[in-house]
């Protein structure tokens, strides 16, 4: 399952504050060894207590402004969403794009049945589960020729598949949000096209607000659902030197975006031969040369300009994945502690730091769950052995 963003470390966060902790809870509690003396405990609960109440005043100013230190940040541990599609495809919204009568959706329905069956796309493991393919453009008697073409007597339950929807705000919203409460661990849902959706209504005084306007929608409700939003789109007839200035509209469509694909594919080759460009946020650009079996209009991977990233060994998170084994899964003690345990030259704070920073790639490479809380007595770091699909 996807994991949200996890926030434990940053101190006495804000009340309120988007996606931070709540107020930890203090006692009151205090013993004295003198009836003139107050204990020093309770005068530091006393002085976070007016902290708190300085930033809970602070946060109902109008003028307030909710950031935080560059420390901060790094004393604050993130989750990053899982990939879908490993190196290729992650939660938030996508453009898909190629000319028309090209094939996209012989691509898309490929993309669609790989996930659904956990089966992986051209040689990247997958994040299995259902999804929503809304061909717009076409009927399901077509549908039903292609997938029987593509897969034979191998159908699967878990791709859903519709021809009607409503357009962007205008109920879309709303129809993708009730499939996926229905439809619990929904990874992909493909619109096929932006066109067929995007409503002709905008407060936008130009071309590239427009666009950019059009897409926030769908870029918030994938953020919000956890899932990913594949937009079929459409290139311009011109040639261009960089294939993402090939999709159509202005550039506010591939700049609301996390990613792009732009498909295109040959003439007159035997076997029928193609590219897929791909960028984004969370992905490498890379171009990848594709073949299709023109029997059942699958898409095979040939080769790629280079090879796909992968983050270089670390000495400092293979030093912490040692600790762990299926006899020892878990590990708890303070940040020094730690120091101590590997044997390493770096400061304490310096360590918990690294791990904050890397705590989704020791869940993704190690399948370590990595957690840092701060309090009082100190910072305190757990490491938990965890299942591969956990």
């Amino acid at each position: 399952m996807i994991e949200g963003k996890e926030k434990t470390t940053v101190p006495i966060p804000s009340v309120g504050a988007d996606g931070e902790q709540p107020i930890s809870n203090y006692t009151t509690s205090i013993i004295t060894a003198d009836s003139n003396e107050i204990n020093p405990q309770f005068s530091e609960i006393e002085d976070d207590f007016d902290e708190i109440q300085r930033r809970i005043a602070r946060m109902n100013d109008p003028s307030y402004l909710n950031a935080i230190t560059m420390t901060e940040l790094f004393d604050t541990v993130y989750h990053d969403a899982e990939p879908i599609i490993d190196k290729l495809l992650f939660p938030g919204l996508y453009i898909f794009a190629g000319a028309p009568k090209k094939g996209k959706s012989y691509v898309m329905l490929q993309m669609a049945y790989q996930i659904c069956t956990g089966s992986p796309l051209w040689g990247h493991p997958v994040r299995q589960g259902p999804c929503l393919y809304l061909a717009l453009e076409d009927k399901f008697s077509r549908l039903q020729r292609r997938l029987y073409q593509m897969y034979g007597t191998n159908p699967t339950d878990q791709l859903y598949l519709a021809v009607l929807a409503k357009q962007i705000g205008e109920g879309l919203e709303q129809q993708i949000e009730g499939f996926v409460r229905e439809h619990p661990g929904t990874q992909l849902v493909i619109i096929d096209t932006l066109q067929k959706v995007r409503s002709g209504k905008s407060s936008a005084r130009n071309e590239y607000a427009a666009d950019y306007e059009a897409m926030v929608p769908l870029k918030q409700l994938a953020d919000q659902l956890g899932i990913c939003i594949m937009m079929v789109h459409h290139t311009r007839k011109q040639e261009a030197d960089d294939p993402f200035d090939a999709v159509s509209g202005t550039n506010g469509i591939h700049g609301s975006v996390d990613g792009t694909f732009v498909f295109k594919r040959s003439r007159g080759q035997t076997p029928t031969t193609g590219t897929i460009d791909v960028t984004g946020r969370d992905v490498a650009e890379q171009r990848m040369y594709m073949i299709r079996d023109d029997t059942t209009m699958l898409w095979n991977f040939d080769h790629a300009d280079t090879d796909f990233w992968d983050d270089p060994p670390d000495p400092t998170l293979e030093a912490v994945a040692s600790l762990l084994s299926p006899e020892q899964p878990e590990w708890s003690g303070t940040a020094t502690a730690l120091v101590d345990t590997l044997k390493i030259d770096m400061k304490p704070n310096a360590l918990s730091m690294k791990l904050n920073v890397n705590a989704s790639r020791l869940h993704r490479d190690y399948s370590i769950r990595y957690k840092c809380s701060r309090s009082h007595a100190g910072r305190s770091i757990s490491l938990k052995l965890i299942a591969k699909d956990a």
